[in-house]
């Protein structure tokens, strides 16, 4: 059987802990979207979240909380998926694609403050396969051109920046919790604000523009409210948080044992000609929810590992070309070059050592 790239992960007791919500007819946002936004601050230092149905979703109001505007410019990287910047066009604003640092896959400050216009009102920066970005320079090129800094981090759940959370950092931070991220609630994600103004204005925006705590029902059974500007039904939903909940008990031993994985990897590879394994820094700590470098003759790379039985993949590719945002390959001469020799290799917590070490056989027997 081939060794798949991803795999999702589902908590055994998962079942009856959806099952009850079935059973309870109680499927909206509820309780348990409570407590699972409750958990998420606890377990994983997250600053404010709230469950909503998809990390797009998250984008999205991040871009609108940032006050996004038709005609401004968000500066983002063309090395993601096509989510990070359709959020912006959806405001009839305009993505600046800034390049990229080869070594690691994530936005290079000195690309974003050269792409820096009158119009540009935030940074909209990816933690690369779960790897954070500078951050620091990434802060301090906002707070000199007065921009808000919005983090996807649909990788990056458990990850670190200097000892402190990715999700209690910046302005916004986006989370993913799509069937294969390393937290599933089946689809959905989260968004974080520094802010708890920001928060309030989300826990509105994420359902309507309703206040669900202050705008109660009259004796007629409706809800009183006066909606001040255009919501959106975001929200999560109770049985994809009790899937949520349930994952979440295992979360630090898994994204552990994908740090295992990333070590051997590395130990077993730093040295193989014809492979350069991204870039790490000592002041932070990667989640992995991919295990990528780059290789030489990557087709024939591919075809290798994929007769050997081992998927492997570039995963996502520069965004930039796509009609929809232009249709045009803005020059930036690292993401071309990133773009010619990624790709990852598998990596979750339920791989075996013996796959791991399959995995590296058949990188070491060449291609």
């Amino acid at each position: 059987m081939d060794i798949p790239l991803f795999n999702t992960f589902i908590d055994e007791q998962a079942q009856s802990s959806v099952l009850s919500v079935l059973e309870s007819s109680y499927l909206s946002e509820g309780r348990l979207v409570q407590e699972f936004e409750k958990k998420l601050h606890e377990e994983l230092g997250f600053s404010n979240p709230l469950g909503v149905n998809s990390g797009t979703a998250a984008l999205h109001l991040a871009v609108i909380l940032a006050g996004i505007k038709p005609g401004d410019e968000v500066i983002c990287p063309a090395q993601t998926f096509i989510a990070s910047a359709m959020v912006i066009i959806q405001e009839k604003a305009t993505p600046v694609f800034a390049d990229i640092k080869f070594e690691t896959g994530n936005i290079d400050p000195l690309s974003v403050e050269s792409k820096i216009t009158p119009k540009t009102k935030a940074i909209l920066c990816v933690h690369w396969g779960g790897m954070p970005c500078d951050l620091d320079e990434l802060q301090q090129i906002a707070q000199k051109y007065n921009l808000r800094v919005i983090e996807d981090a649909a990788h990056s759940p458990g990850a670190t920046y200097k000892n402190e959370p990715i999700g209690s950092i910046s302005d916004f931070t986006c989370f993913s919790f799509q069937a294969i991220k390393h937290l599933t609630t089946g689809d959905g994600g989260a968004i974080c604000c520094k802010n708890k103004m920001d928060s309030d204005e989300a826990f509105k925006l994420r359902w309507f523009g309703i206040d669900r705590i202050n705008d109660l029902p009259s004796s007629l059974g409706e809800r009183q409210y006066n909606i001040k500007r255009c919501g959106y039904k975001y929200h999560l939903n109770d049985y994809a948080a009790a899937l949520g909940l349930a994952n979440l008990k295992q979360f630090k031993k898994r994204l552990a044992r994908h740090r295992d994985i990333a070590c051997f990897y590395r130990k077993s590879l730093k040295d193989l000609s014809g492979i350069s394994l991204f870039a790490e820094d000592d002041n932070r700590k990667g989640s992995y929810w991919l295990f990528g470098f780059h290789v030489e003759k990557r087709d024939d790379f591919i075809k290798a590992m994929k007769s050997k039985g081992v998927v492997t993949s570039v995963v996502h590719q520069r965004i930039d070309r796509n009609e929809v945002f232009g249709g045009l390959r803005t020059d930036l001469p690292n993401q071309e070059r990133f773009d010619h020799s990624q790709v990852n290799i598998p990596i979750y917590s339920s791989l075996t050592d013996e796959q791991m070490e399959t995995i590296v056989a058949t990188i070491r027997a060449g291609w």
